[in-house]
């Protein structure tokens, strides 16, 4: 038979046991709880950063935008084009192998007049200093290779000049041969500057490498003398071009496509 202490100490173990369960069960649902509220805020923050990273930032842009459509930015206003519409043809597209043949006459006076739609830039060639370049202008011109080609680009800033004689418009176009460098130490460049009104050759910055691209100096410029200067541009020639640079060039960087319409409606090359 059971003692009243020996039932006293078994009730007493039965509720520490009872409270050693209970406590045990309370850790173990913490535990739990703990865990959900952990994997809760995982999920939280991933989706937080997700916003953050896809949301938000395009949010930001969005707001941006709004903003400039409901306040335009200031942007200076571009210049008239003053300039007229081209003549109705097409550029040429034929190349050639072999640079032409020498038959330019070192002796006589030629000259090449580029008929633009912003107007005649006459250019007094230098045959007997660059005799290859001119010779191979008066050949191109012969063919109409220049016709109807835009001057595809303007500078305005550090170098001031208008670079032609690519058909393709890109700046990468060619008549298929090259011709070498002439006359890099004509009397005009002096301490690297080629003056306004210079013609010269535009290349590769590679030796030899000129083809049909050329620039017009329209104002005195600091360049290495590694372009062939083939021609000055006559006075009048010179208003044309500073007509054209008054435009400016479309990137406001001070380098690209004039803002001006720059055809060449006809190139011709006459020996006088």
């Amino acid at each position: 038979m059971v003692s009243q202490e020996q039932r006293r100490r078994q009730l007493a173990r039965e509720k520490f046991l009872r409270q050693q369960q209970r406590r045990t069960e309370a850790r173990r649902k913490a535990r739990v709880r703990n865990s959900v509220i952990a994997s809760v805020l995982g999920v939280v923050i991933v989706g937080s950063l997700a916003l953050y990273t896809t949301g938000v930032l395009k949010k930001d842009d969005d707001k941006t935008d709004a903003s400039a459509d409901v306040t335009p930015s200031a942007s200076p206003s571009k210049a008239p084009d003053p300039c007229e519409k081209p003549a109705p043809g097409k550029v040429a597209t034929k190349t050639w192998k072999k640079e032409p043949a020498l038959s330019v006459d070192k002796s006589a006076k030629y000259t090449m007049t580029l008929a633009t739609t912003c107007g005649d830039i006459d250019i007094a060639l230098k045959a007997s200093a660059a005799p290859h370049t001119v010779n191979s202008f008066d050949f191109l011109a012969g063919k109409g290779y220049f016709d109807h080609s835009k001057c595809h680009r303007l500078t305005t800033n550090g170098i001031y000049v208008l670079q032609c004689g690519d058909p393709t418009g890109t700046g990468t176009g060619g008549p298929g041969y090259t011709i070498p460098d002439e006359n890099l130490k004509d009397k005009s460049l002096k301490d690297n500057v080629y003056p306004a009104g210079t013609v010269a050759m535009a290349n590769t910055g590679q030796k030899n490498s000129g083809g049909s691209q050329f620039f017009l100096v329209y104002q005195d410029s600091q360049l290495p003398p590694s372009y062939t200067p083939f021609g000055t541009v006559s006075e009048a020639g010179m208003k044309v071009l500073k007509k054209i640079a008054a435009a400016g060039e479309n990137t406001g960087a001070g380098d690209g496509a004039p803002n001006a319409t720059v055809v060449i409606d006809k190139a011709t090359v006459t020996k006088s």
